[in-house]
């Protein structure tokens, strides 16, 4: 596999990234959650590898209309990539439906055990230290306040993340632990959720 993943990692050196926070090293770290829980999983590699390495291959902002689309392109725009440098043609499909249902956006349910691990390894990335770090990350790209000056933490409105960043935690990264499908991946993202409510504790007692 050591050549297909060299391939598709010079594929992304080309690419143009939606921002900071979908860069080539979150896709690094996708990778590399992926390849761990196929393994323990038992999926076909040959699958989960170039979907993962390959599954930001367009950049749409977070905020763009066509974001819902955003995974579609990338999966076609992979498997022409793929068929340009004669991957096998059996695992195209695969590849396409689990780049495609690997986004929150799209709302497309992985039908596979190896779009399930795409789709795991790509939220886990949304978890923990990092995950704080990506979110705000993509708030100051599209410009989103940090918190509602009145109410941080929604607890007399409902959250808003398309104005406030903090909201964000409320409407989507807390509730992404209930949501994985591998028991590897949700063993690793209740422990990664615990130290985000352990961050917002804190945040709460910086900005009382």
């Amino acid at each position: 596999m050591h050549n297909i993943e060299l391939a598709c990692k010079n594929f992304m050196l080309n690419c143009v990234f939606a921002d900071t926070a979908h860069d080539l090293t979150h896709v690094e770290r996708v990778v590399k959650t992926a390849k761990l829980l196929a393994e323990q999983e038992q999926a076909d590699l040959a699958v989960v590898l170039p979907a993962a390495w390959l599954h930001d291959c367009v950049a749409v902002a977070k905020n763009h209309p066509d974001r819902a689309r955003a995974s579609k392109m990338a999966a076609d725009k992979a498997v022409s990539f793929l068929q340009s440098i004669d991957y096998d043609e059996s695992k195209l499909d695969a590849i396409h439906h689990a780049i495609v249902a690997h986004s929150f956006s799209a709302n497309v349910t992985p039908e596979t055990l190896e779009a399930k691990i795409v789709q795991d390894a790509d939220r886990m990335d949304a978890l923990g230290a990092i995950g704080v770090s990506r979110c705000m990350k993509v708030g100051g790209a599209i410009a989103r306040h940090l918190y509602h000056p009145d109410d941080p933490f929604c607890e007399r409105r409902e959250a808003d993340d398309m104005r406030y960043t903090l909201d964000h935690f409320f409407i989507k990264l807390l509730h992404i632990a209930e949501q994985m499908h591998t028991r590897s991946a949700k063993e690793e993202a209740r422990k990664r959720t615990d130290f985000m409510k352990a961050f917002l504790e804190q945040l709460k007692q910086e900005i009382a």
